[in-house]
Formats: C-alpha cells, structure tokens, sequence
C-alpha cells in the first residue's frame, strides 16, 4: 500500500525542484510566509520543507534571520567538485557493465538532445539543459548499482547544482560539456570503464573551472532579497 505524501514533503519537493530549476537563485531569502501562499500550505510544512533541504545543503538556516538559498564560497565549491571527481568517475565506470541496450539508447537519446539544445546560435536553450543533464547524470548512479555511492555522490551534485547555471558556460566550455556525454555514451557501448572513467573525470573538471569562476565573481556581487 503506497504511503500518503504530507505537505512537509509535497514542500519538500516543489521547493526543491524551484531552487535546482535556478527560479530562485543562490543568496534569495526564503520567507517562509510568500513560500507558504507560493505553494498553497501553511507555514508548519514549509518550515520542515526547508529545514529537510538544509540537511541537503540546498538551503542555509540563520539564526534570527531566517532562510536562503544555500551560497558557496569559492574555497567550499572546490572541495565539492574535488570530491565528487573521486566519486562521479567510479559510478560511470560501475554503470558501464550493468547497462543493456535500452539504457544506452535512453542515455544517447539524452545526449543528443543535450546537443541540439545547447548548441551556440538561435535555437538554444540553456534553460532546458537543465532536466537533461540531470536525467543524465541520475541515470549513470542508477545503472552502478551502489545506493550508498549514489547517496555520497547526491549530496555532492546538489550545491553546485544550486550556484551552476549553464548561461556561466561560455561556449568552448559548453560544447566540451555536450561533447563529454556523447564521448560517455560511446566509451560505454564499447564497454570500457576506463574511457568512460576518463571522460567524466574530464567532464567534471571542466564544470569545475567554470562554476569556481562564476562563484568569485558573484561573491563581489550583493546578496538578493
């Protein structure tokens, strides 16, 4: 018998994919009042809606001041993305041996799409990139098997999630990004850990150098209200 979903995680869950979707970005108050008529509840599940997704590190609690978006310091994003360049690289690596055909077709399919949709010129759309990218990436920790890797590696994806933007990527960045899932993709229908191993090791220092780029330079910027 499914279990009832409550307000505090049906909170939970809208706040969450706001805040990932970058509708509210890094450094914005979150009161608890203009949350609570935003999702239509009372203020008892919002306030354990964000006190669930401080665990996370999406949002930072301050005392008597309430509730923000989670900020991260330069410093702070450069020990994220160092750990997750341990951790990513091994579930792809563990993913390639337990993908079959549908899960290659069904990761290529988001590649491409990933492509067509990022490319520099008229037709792009960063914003979209955004659910793309994230069924990539899920879709690979899903495949390895290893619930207890896939649960360090979520709580490392989430805070850079929050400051990354992808209109940050300039384009030589961004096509390198694009490129690097196909080259996944390709690496694992050739059934070869290590090339795929490789490649999102270069896939994250890349998000790296751009994400620690863009959080110097927001950290001169004011905080949003």
């Amino acid at each position: 018998m499914t279990r009832p979903v409550t307000s505090a995680e049906r909170a939970m869950d809208t706040l969450r994919e706001v805040i990932l979707r970058g509708e509210l970005p890094a450094g914005a108050r979150l009161g608890e009042v203009e949350l609570a008529e935003r999702l239509g509840v009372s203020r008892t599940p919002v306030r354990e809606a964000l006190s669930r997704l401080a665990a996370e590190g999406l949002v930072q609690l301050v005392p008597n001041r309430g509730a923000r978006v989670a900020t991260w310091s330069v410093d702070e994003l450069e020990g994220v993305f160092e750990l997750r360049a341990l951790l990513e690289p091994q579930v792809t690596a563990l993913a390639v041996a337990a993908a079959g055909a549908g899960d290659l077709e069904e990761l290529e399919d988001l590649a491409v799409r990933m492509e067509t949709t990022g490319r520099p010129g008229p037709q792009q759309d960063l914003d979209a990139l955004v659910p793309l990218n994230r069924a990539f990436h899920d879709r690979l920790a899903a495949l390895a098997g290893h619930p207890a890797l896939a649960a360090a590696l979520a709580g490392v994806i989430h805070p850079p999630i929050v400051v990354r933007n992808f209109h940050a990527y300039d384009d030589a960045s961004l096509c390198r990004s694009l490129a690097h899932h196909v080259e996944i993709v390709a690496a694992m229908r050739a059934g070869d850990a290590e090339w795929a191993r490789a490649v999102m090791t270069a896939h994250i220092r890349n998000a790296r150098v751009v994400m620690v780029r863009a959080a110097a330079a927001s950290a001169l910027e004011p905080l949003p209200e």
